[in-house]
């Protein structure tokens, strides 16, 4: 019985692995903007792959607020809520609060069932570059590079790479540092995010959106943070909302 444990897990899982080595879209990072656009993008036709170098996918809205297991949803994002049909409270004219737990469960199911492939436990720590255009990811194992241990990566293939890796922008920082080049940002480098700035930030992540090099996107805290703007604290809205309008980008590109 053990061995054939074994054997079912590991042919499955291999592949599962061979199947999505070529892809049309990365995603780094599990929080909800990412899974929003997973969901968003693959609800469209298009094959899409997330790297999450926890165990858990979720990001940060596992832990709500300081571990206080509720978040805050402005109205204009209420919408995506009731498309995950996930419950939640009116709490004055301009917010929903939700379980947090519930939210990040509702946006994990979802993006699974849409036939996203979920990768968790596996880091991104570089990016295949080719003919000036982000193509690719390199991945490991999460442990592996929080060790520092000296194994090589695998590499996949990808049409669009997106940044969701929020607050510190890994993926955007690592191509800019490695490649000499020039992004779509005020310096032509990864600004980094400014102090918090709720109604601000929650504005410019939207706004902030977009494609920064060929080939990579940014979205959620991870737009604020390579152009320069506020972080926003315990209210979602703009990271569901920035996850949806990279989707509507994307899909625009791939068509």
């Amino acid at each position: 019985m053990d061995l054939e444990v074994t054997k079912a897990i590991t042919d499955s899982w291999f592949l599962r692995l061979r199947d999505n080595l070529c892809f049309d879209v990365a995603i780094v990072g599990t929080g909800p903007s990412g899974l929003i656009a997973a969901i968003k993008i693959a609800e469209a036709g298009y094959k899409v792959s997330m790297f999450e170098s926890k165990l858990a996918p979720g990001g940060g809205m596992w832990g709500g607020a300081m571990l206080f297991s509720s978040v805050a949803i402005q109205n204009e994002a209420v919408y995506l809520l009731d498309e995950l049909d996930t419950p939640y409270e009116r709490y004055n004219d301009n917010l929903v609060i939700c379980d947090s737990v519930l939210a990040t469960s509702a946006l994990i199911y979802r993006a699974a069932k849409r036939g996203v492939l979920i990768h968790n436990g596996m880091s991104v720590e570089d990016v295949v570059f080719k003919d000036d255009r982000v193509s690719g990811v390199v991945v490991n194992w999460g442990p592996v590079v929080r060790e520092g241990l000296h194994v090589d990566p695998l590499s996949f293939r990808a049409k669009i790479v997106v940044d969701a890796t929020g607050h510190p922008c890994m993926i955007s920082e690592t191509v800019a540092r490695k490649n000499n080049i020039t992004l779509n940002t005020p310096t032509g480098k990864v600004c980094g995010e400014r102090s918090l700035n709720a109604a601000e930030g929650e504005t410019e992540t939207v706004l902030n959106t977009k494609e920064i090099y060929p080939g990579l996107y940014v979205c959620g805290m991870a737009a604020n943070g390579v152009f320069g703007s506020p972080r926003m604290g315990p209210i979602f809205g703009g990271m569901l909302l920035s996850g949806e309008k990279v989707a509507k980008q994307i899909i625009e590109e791939l068509k």
